[in-house]
């Protein structure tokens, strides 16, 4: 019988990692691979939107956990997927990302003794308040395999002494991005709203620490107002943030600011046509960062930290305080984009890595089995 494999996906960050890898492994003979959706991202339209983009196949199991506090959602996940696992055990089981169910189906995984392999791992913030970063050292400190993007995460491991389990593959999201950059292309999203490449920006924001404070969003509409001022802004807007706008009176300053388009929220195909043509990207979000560093656009992070500092230190991004965000616009306007080569197996070519690290330890096992009983 061949090895099962469990592949776990949650939110739409989750689904734009899984893409390239799912469609990798099922054209491996050497396994069954089973897509696993807890359903933790539970907007249907959002949901529904970004599989039909991203070509994933309908999962072979869905939990439909939906929302929550954090701790219903993780034990939602774990309940739920432990019957999963208990019913056919897989022989591996792969979470991606730092969502609540990542750490929750590694978790199952660890009790029941199934190997965790961990995609995207070893991403420190530095920051506990963050229920993200939670979840990744969590996740981290059990999975058996450690796949990561870049050197700051295998240094991240070394110093929390899992340095044994790490193998650098690279930036799967980049893998998503090759594998529809001509769909993306030839959507020219922008114009739908009647802009032309390179002279727009574009914004996401959704952050707790961003959204949920009227003190703090006021300064972010204040600053998104006068860079919209300069350059068109085209803002979808995460429905949450939409319900905070509206709670804090802040919608109608937005609907009427002079060079602000805002939209509903957008799938991938859409968005990342926007984003390639982009002059500017404001954002709150971790994908963005990495997606605006290969494609070398400059990007204004709206946190005090990110978990992704080869964005910074290799890439085109930058760490904004709300209050700053209109002069840091302003600059990054007249500095334009950035020409520097993308970080190290940031390439297109992750799900074939991962792929091959995973093969090596499951066929590579069984071989060594067989000649020890043989």
């Amino acid at each position: 019988m061949k090895p099962l494999i469990h592949v776990i996906a949650a939110a739409r960050p989750n689904f734009m990692k899984v893409a390239p890898l799912v469609r990798a492994l099922r054209a491996e003979k050497w396994c069954e691979t089973e897509l696993v959706h807890t359903g933790q991202h539970y907007d249907a339209a959002m949901s529904d939107a970004f599989f039909r983009d991203l070509s994933i196949p309908k999962p072979d199991h869905h939990l439909e956990v939906g929302s929550g506090t954090h701790a219903e959602q993780t034990a939602g996940v774990m309940v739920a997927y432990e019957k999963v696992c208990l019913a056919r055990r897989p022989d591996w089981i792969i979470v991606v990302g730092d969502v609540n169910s990542t750490a929750a189906c590694a978790l199952v995984g660890a009790k029941l003794c199934i190997p965790v392999a961990h995609l995207e791992a070893g991403l420190r913030s530095g920051d506990r308040t963050m229920p993200e970063e939670i979840n990744r050292v969590v996740t981290d400190s059990i999975a058996d395999l450690l796949w990561t993007p870049s050197p700051d995460g295998d240094e991240n491991l070394a110093r929390e002494g899992r340095a044994q389990c790490v193998e650098r593959v690279g930036n799967i999201m980049i893998d998503t991005f090759e594998m529809l950059r001509d769909r993306i292309e030839a959507a020219r999203s922008y114009e739908a709203h009647d802009l032309t490449r390179e002279g727009y920006g574009v914004v996401t924001l959704h952050r707790p620490a961003n959204v949920d404070d009227r003190d703090t969003l006021t300064a972010l509409v204040d600053g998104l107002v006068s860079v919209a001022a300069e350059t068109p802004l085209v803002f979808p807007i995460h429905p949450r943030t939409r319900k905070m706008l509206t709670t804090f009176g802040l919608l109608d300053r937005l609907e009427a600011a002079p060079g602000m388009i805002l939209t509903e929220p957008l799938g991938y195909i859409d968005f990342m046509g926007l984003v390639t043509a982009a002059r500017l990207v404001i954002t709150d979000s971790g994908g963005v960062q990495e997606e605006t560093t290969y494609l070398g656009i400059p990007c204004l992070t709206l946190r005090p930290n990110t978990e992704r500092p080869v964005t910074i230190t290799q890439g085109s991004n930058r760490l904004v305080a709300p209050s700053d965000l209109s002069s840091a616009a302003h600059a990054a306007l007249a500095t334009g984009r950035r020409t520097a080569p993308p970080p190290a197996l940031w390439d297109g070519q992750t799900a074939a890595r991962v792929v091959a690290s995973l093969k090596r330890r499951i066929v590579g096992a069984a071989a060594g089995t067989e000649a020890l009983t043989a």
